[in-house]
C-alpha cells in the first residue's frame, strides 16, 4: 500500500520526512511510510539515516500492534550496532538498549514463539546489558512480565524486579507503578492496587502509554471500592486515549467490558462499532485477546438482556447480530487463549478469559455520559425516552389521567378518530396510526357504512394527518404535496369543507419554505433581511388565498370554518414574526377576534384557546409583555375551568418564556416546570416538550444552576430527536457541549459530540455540515482545553480547509483560521501558523472579525517571542503591526471589542513581547503607553484587572530586568494603595504580593 509521500533525495530530506512520519498517529498510514523511508535510507549508503529509519519503523510496528516484525527490524539494528558501533552516537545507544524490552514483549505475544526462545531472548539481553556494564534491573522486569504471563513463579520473580534500584534503561515510573498496581489487583487485593496507582490516576506521572493502559485495568476496581464517580471520568479521559488504536485494543476491550458491567450496554454497543476497525487492523495476538474477551463480556450481556438480534459491528464482509457475532468472538477467543497455554504449559489465559466472562454486573446503572442511551433505544433505532422531568428540577409527579382504549371495531376506530381530530385531542393520533397500519395490512377491507364514509375518505384522512406531522418537523414541501393529495381525495369523497381546509393548510405550509435568495440580492439588511421580506410577502398572499377558500366554499361544518379563521389569523401571525413590522399588529388582531369570536359563538373550546394564545403572542410580539402576560393568565384561569387541559403546558411554555422577557427567572422556572408535569399526561407529540426544556435551560443560566440548565439542554436535544427535529435536537447539543466545555466539564463535552458525530444521520449527511462543523468546532476546542493540543489541531486544520470553501460565511472561516493558527504556533508551527493566519486576514477582509484576528495576531506575537526569544523578534513585530492595522481599521469602522480594548491589548503585548526578546527598556515604554490607554481605575470592575496586569508586568521589567527596585516597588506601593482605596481586592492582593516578593529578592 504505497503512501502519497515524497521520495527524499538527500538526507537531510529523508531525516526530515522521518520527522513528519513520527507526527503521525500510529496506524497503516505511519507504518507503511516508515517502511518506505527504511527503503529511501538504504539507497543513500549511510550507517546513520539508516538507523534512524529503522527506529521509526521498530516503533510503527511495535505501538501499531505487529509484533511480528519489530523483532526483525530490532535485528537489523543489533547487526547494524555490532559492525558499525561508531555509528550510534549515546542517545542512539541508548534507544538500542531501551529497546531489547520492546522485542521481550512483542515475542511474549506471540503464541507460536516457544517459551525456550522468550527465556533465550531474555538471557541474551542479559548477556548484552552485562558486558555493556549496565544495571539489570530492566532485565528483572522482563522476567516478571514473563513469569506473570506464564502464571508460574511470579512472586519470586517479582521481588527480584521490584527490590532492585532503577537505572537510566527501567521502563518509565508511570509503567513500573502499573506493574506493581497489578501485581496486587491479580492476587485481589483491589484497595492497595488503587493505592499504588494513585500518581498515575491522578496525571502525576505519565508516559506515552500511561495513564491510559492503568486507566483500563482500574475501572472495575474503582467500582468495586465505591468510587464509581471516579471510574466514570476515567473512562471517559481513558477511553478517549485509546480508541480506535490497534496498539491499544486490550485496553479498548476492558472499556467495553467496564461498560457491560455498569448498566451502560447500549454505551458499549456504539464504542464497539466506533472500534469496529479492531477486528481487522490488530496483528497482536495478544492484545487480539484481551480485546475479543471484553468484546464477548459486553455481548454476552446484551444477549442476556434479551437483544440477541441486535445488529451489532463486527468483522468485516458481512453483517453482524449480537448473538452471531458473540458465536464467532467466543471460538476466536477460545482458540487463542488455547494457543498460549499450550505454548505456555498452563491454563493461566483460559482461566482468565472464565473468569472476565463469569463477573455478575457491578451495577444497575452508572450514567457515564450525557447522553445515555439503552438497548431498546438502539434496537428501535431511536433516542431515550426521558420522563419530562427529572433529578435537579423541582416538579411535583405526573398529572394522571385515563386514556381510553382503542375501539377494535374499525367503524368506531375510523368515527373515533374523527371525533377526536376535530376537538384537536392528542389521542386522535393514535387512532389514526392504528388505521394506518390496519389500512396497509394484506385483505384490507373497508366498513359499507354510511357513516364511516367511502375508502377515499379514509385515505384524505390518513393522508392530511401524515401532512399535519410534516409540517411540525418543518418537512413543508411534504406536506404541501400530501395536502394537495388529500384536497383530491375529499373532493372525490364528497367532501367539499375538508377539501378546501387540506388547500388552505398547503398555503400555509407553502408560504414558510425557505425563500431561495439569490447570491447579490439587494436589500439593506442583507441576506437574512431578503430572506424574511420574501416570506413575509409568501405569507401574505398565503392569506389571501385561505380567505378565498374560506368565502368560497359554501356549507362549512363549524369545525372546519374555526380551523379556517385559525389558518387566516396564523398567517398573519407567522407574518409579523418575519418582518417585525408594528403595521403588521393590528391585521392579526382583527383576525384573533374573528377567531374567537365564532368559537365562542359555536362552544369550540379548543379555538378559543387558540385565539387568545395568538393574542397574547401577538402582544409579545409587539414588545407589549406585561399585556401578554395578562392575556395569557385570562387563558390559563379559563383552560383551568373548561379546558382543553392539553393546551395547559402550551400556555405555560408560553408565559415562561415572557417571564424570561420580563427578567423575571424565577417565575419562568415555576411557569416552565409545571409546563414540562403537565405534559407528560399527554403523547409525546402533543406538546413541543423540547422548547419547554430548552426554555427551561435558560431560566436555570438566570437562575446560576448551570449543571441543571445542563440536564434540561440535554433533554431537549432527545425530545427533537424523538419528534424527527434533527436541526433542533443537535442546535441544542451543540449548546449543551458548548456549556459543558464553560464549565470545565471536558470530558462530558468530548464523550457528547464523539457520540453525536458518530450518529447515523451525521454519516449519512441528513445534518447540516454547518451544523456539524460547528459541533466539531467545539470538540477541536475542548481537546485544546483539555491539553490534547495534537489532536486539537488536526481538528483545526481540517477545518480550517473545509470552511476555505465557505464563499457564503467568509467571517467563519476567518475565526476558524484564526484559531488553527494559535494552536499552530503554540505547537511551535510558525511557518504553519503564518499561513493559516494569511488565509484569516483573507477572509477578514470580505467580512471584518477585528477582534478575533487581533486576538490572533497577538496571540502569535506572544508565542513566536516566548518560544524563540530574540530570535522570534522581528516575525513577533511583524505580526503586532498587522494588530495595529486591524485596531486602526476597527476604530475607523466604530467597531466596540467585545473585550478590551484592541489599542490598549497591543500596547501591553508590545511590552510582553519584548520582555521576552531582552529588550526590556523597549518592554517597559509599551506598558507604559498601555497604562496610559487604558488609564486610572475606577470604583467599577471593568478595567482595574487589565491596569494591574500592566502595573504587575511593568514592575518585574523594572526591578528584574532593568534592575530598578526603588522604581518598582515605588509604582507597585501606589497602585496597591489606589487599588484598596477602590475596594478591588483580587487586584490588590496580587500586586501587594509580587511587591513583598521583590523586597525579600532585594
Amino acid at each position: 500500500m504505497p503512501t502519497d509521500a515524497p521520495h527524499p533525495q538527500s538526507t537531510d530530506e529523508l531525516l526530515h520526512a522521518l520527522q513528519e512520519n513520527h507526527r503521525r498517529p500510529y496506524g497503516r498510514t505511519r507504518t507503511v511510510t516508515a517502511e518506505e523511508l527504511v527503503d529511501a535510507a538504504e539507497r543513500f549508503d549511510e550507517p546513520v539515516p539508516l538507523i534512524h529509519a529503522l527506529l521509526e519503523l521498530q516503533e510503527a510496528y511495535t505501538y501499531g500492534s505487529d509484533p511480528r516484525k519489530s523483532p526483525v527490524v530490532f535485528a537489523r539494528l543489533l547487526t547494524l550496532f555490532d559492525e558499525q558501533p561508531d555509528a550510534f552516537d549515546e542517545r542512539l545507544r541508548h534507544q538500542l538498549f531501551w529497546r531489547f524490552k520492546w522485542v521481550a514483549n512483542a515475542l511474549i505475544a506471540l503464541p507460536e514463539i516457544p517459551l525456550t526462545s522468550l527465556r533465550q531472548w531474555l538471557g541474551e539481553m542479559r548477556d548484552r546489558y552485562e558486558k555493556a556494564g549496565l544495571g539489570l534491573q530492566p532485565y528483572y522486569g522482563q522476567a516478571y512480565q514473563l513469569a506473570a504471563h506464564v502464571g508460574e513463579d511470579t512472586t519470586l520473580a517479582y521481588e527480584l524486579w521490584a527490590a532492585r534500584r532503577r537505572t537510566p534503561l527501567s521502563d518509565c515510573e508511570a509503567c513500573e507503578i502499573r506493574e506493581r498496581a497489578l501485581h496486587r489487583a491479580d492476587a485481589g487485593d483491589d484497595e492497595r492496587a488503587l493505592e499504588i496507582w494513585a500518581p498515575v490516576l491522578a496525571g502525576k506521572e505519565s508516559c506515552q502509554e500511561e495513564p491510559a493502559r492503568s486507566v483500563s485495568y482500574a475501572l472495575l476496581p474503582l467500582v468495586r471500592t465505591g468510587r464509581a464517580d471516579r471510574a466514570r471520568e476515567l473512562h471517559l479521559a481513558g477511553y478517549r486515549a485509546c480508541r480506535r488504536n490497534p496498539g491499544m485494543a486490550g485496553e479498548v476491550g476492558r472499556h467495553l467490558e467496564f461498560c457491560a458491567l455498569t448498566g451502560n450496554e447500549g454505551r458499549g454497543v456504539e464504542l464497539l462499532a466506533e472500534n469496529r476497525n479492531l477486528f481487522d487492523e490488530v496483528d497482536s495476538p495478544l492484545d487480539l485477546l484481551h480485546f475479543l474477551t471484553g468484546v464477548e463480556v459486553l455481548l454476552s450481556r446484551v444477549e442476556s438482556l434479551g437483544h440477541g438480534e441486535l445488529p451489532v459491528a463486527g468483522y468485516a464482509g458481512r453483517a453482524w447480530t449480537v448473538a452471531s457475532l458473540r458465536a464467532e468472538v467466543r471460538e476466536r477467543g477460545e482458540g487463542l487463549a488455547a494457543r498460549f497455554d499450550t505454548r505456555n504449559g498452563t491454563t493461566l489465559h483460559s482461566g482468565h478469559r472464565r473468569e472476565r466472562l463469569d463477573r455478575a454486573p457491578l451495577l444497575d446503572a452508572l450514567e457515564l455520559t450525557l447522553r445515555s442511551r439503552g438497548l431498546d433505544d438502539l434496537a428501535e433505532g431511536a433516542s431515550r425516552t426521558d420522563a419530562a422531568t427529572g433529578s435537579g428540577t423541582a416538579a411535583a409527579p405526573t398529572v394522571p389521567r385515563t386514556v381510553e382504549a382503542l375501539p377494535e371495531a374499525v367503524p368506531e376506530l375510523i368515527l373515533r378518530a374523527r371525533e377526536l381530530d376535530e376537538l384537536g385531542h392528542p389521542d386522535a393520533r393514535a387512532c389514526w396510526a392504528r388505521l394506518r397500519t390496519l389500512v396497509a395490512a394484506p385483505g384490507y377491507t373497508h366498513p359499507d357504512d354510511p357513516a364511516v364514509g367511502p375508502y377515499v375518505r379514509l385515505c384524505a384522512d390518513l393522508l392530511s394527518d401524515e401532512a399535519n406531522r410534516a409540517a411540525e418537523r418543518d418537512e413543508f414541501a411534504a406536506a404541501v404535496e400530501l395536502q394537495e393529495e388529500a384536497a383530491g381525495l375529499y373532493e372525490d369523497a364528497g367532501a367539499p369543507g375538508d377539501a378546501a381546509l387540506a388547500r388552505a393548510c398547503a398555503l400555509l405550509a407553502a408560504a414558510e419554505i425557505p425563500a431561495e435568495i439569490p447570491a447579490g440580492t439587494p436589500s439593506e439588511g442583507g441576506e437574512g433581511e431578503a430572506r424574511a421580506e420574501a416570506m413575509a410577502d409568501a405569507l401574505t398572499e398565503a392569506h389571501a388565498g385561505v380567505v378565498r377558500l374560506h368565502e368560497e366554499t359554501p356549507g362549512l361544518a363549524p369545525y372546519v370554518e374555526g380551523r379556517l379563521l385559525r389558518l387566516r389569523a396564523s398567517a398573519l401571525g407567522l407574518r409579523l414574526q418575519a418582518s417585525g413590522d408594528q403595521e403588521h399588529v393590528a391585521p392579526v388582531l382583527a383576525e384573533v377576534e374573528l377567531l374567537e369570536t365564532f368559537a365562542l359563538r359555536h362552544s369550540i373550546d379548543g379555538q378559543v384557546s387558540g385565539a387568545k394564545l395568538l393574542r397574547a403572542g401577538t402582544y409579545a410580539l409587539s414588545g407589549d409583555l406585561p399585556a401578554a402576560v395578562t392575556e395569557a393568565d385570562a387563558l390559563r384561569k379559563r383552560l383551568t375551568e373548561h379546558g382543553p387541559a392539553w393546551h395547559l403546558p402550551r400556555v405555560l411554555g408560553l408565559r415562561g418564556r415572557l417571564q424570561l422577557g420580563l427578567r423575571d427567572a424565577s417565575a419562568a422556572y415555576a411557569d416552565l416546570t409545571e409546563g414540562l408535569r403537565l405534559a407528560a399526561a399527554w403523547p409525546a407529540d402533543a406538546v413541543d416538550t423540547g422548547r419547554l426544556h430548552g426554555d427551561l435551560a435558560e431560566a436555570c443560566m438566570h437562575l446560576g444552576r448551570p449543571d441543571e440548565a445542563l440536564t434540561q439542554l440535554t433533554r431537549a436535544a432527545e425530545a427533537e430527536l424523538r419528534a424527527e427535529k434533527r436541526t433542533d435536537a443537535f442546535c441544542a447539543y451543540s449548546n449543551a457541549a458548548q456549556l459543558c466545555l464553560d464549565l470545565g466539564r471536558i470530558e462530558d463535552c468530548i464523550a457528547l459530540l464523539d457520540s453525536l458525530l458518530t450518529e447515523p444521520d451525521v454519516a449519512a449527511g441528513k445534518v447540516d455540515d454547518r451544523l456539524v462543523a460547528q459541533l466539531r468546532l467545539v470538540r477541536a476546542r475542548a481537546l485544546h482545553a483539555g491539553d490534547d493540543l495534537k489532536a486539537a489541531t488536526a481538528e483545526f486544520v481540517t477545518l480550517a480547509a473545509e470552511s476555505a470553501g465557505w464563499e457564503d460565511d467568509p467571517g467563519s472561516h476567518a475565526m476558524i483560521a484564526a484559531e488553527t493558527a494559535m494552536l499552530l504556533a503554540e505547537s511551535g508551527e510558525f511557518e504553519r501558523a503564518g499561513e493559516a493566519v494569511g488565509r484569516a486576514l483573507a477572509a477578514h477582509a470580505l467580512a471584518p472579525r477585528h477582534e478575533q484576528l487581533s486576538n490572533c495576531l497577538r496571540e502569535l506575537a506572544r508565542l513566536q517571542a516566548q518560544q524563540e526569544g530574540p530570535d522570534g523578534l522581528d516575525a513577533a513585530l511583524a505580526h503586532l503591526a498587522t494588530a495595529g492595522r486591524i485596531a486602526d481599521e476597527a476604530r475607523a469602522a466604530g467597531f466596540e471589542p467585545v473585550g478590551r480594548s484592541l489599542d490598549s491589548a497591543l500596547a501591553y503585548e508590545h511590552g510582553r513581547v519584548n520582555a521576552y526578546a531582552g529588550q526590556y527598556d523597549d518592554a517597559l515604554a509599551a506598558l507604559e503607553k498601555a497604562l496610559a490607554l487604558v488609564g486610572e481605575p475606577g470604583p467599577e470592575t471593568g478595567s482595574a484587572g487589565e491596569w494591574a496586569e500592566c502595573v504587575r508586568l511593568a514592575g518585574i521589567v523594572e526591578r528584574v530586568y532593568l534592575e530598578r527596585p526603588a522604581a518598582a516597588l515605588t509604582r507597585l506601593d501606589a497602585a496597591v494603595d489606589r487599588l484598596a482605596a477602590l475596594g478591588h481586592t483580587d487586584e490588590r492582593q496580587q500586586l501587594a504580593s509580587l511587591a513583598a516578593q521583590l523586597r525579600d529578592e532585594a
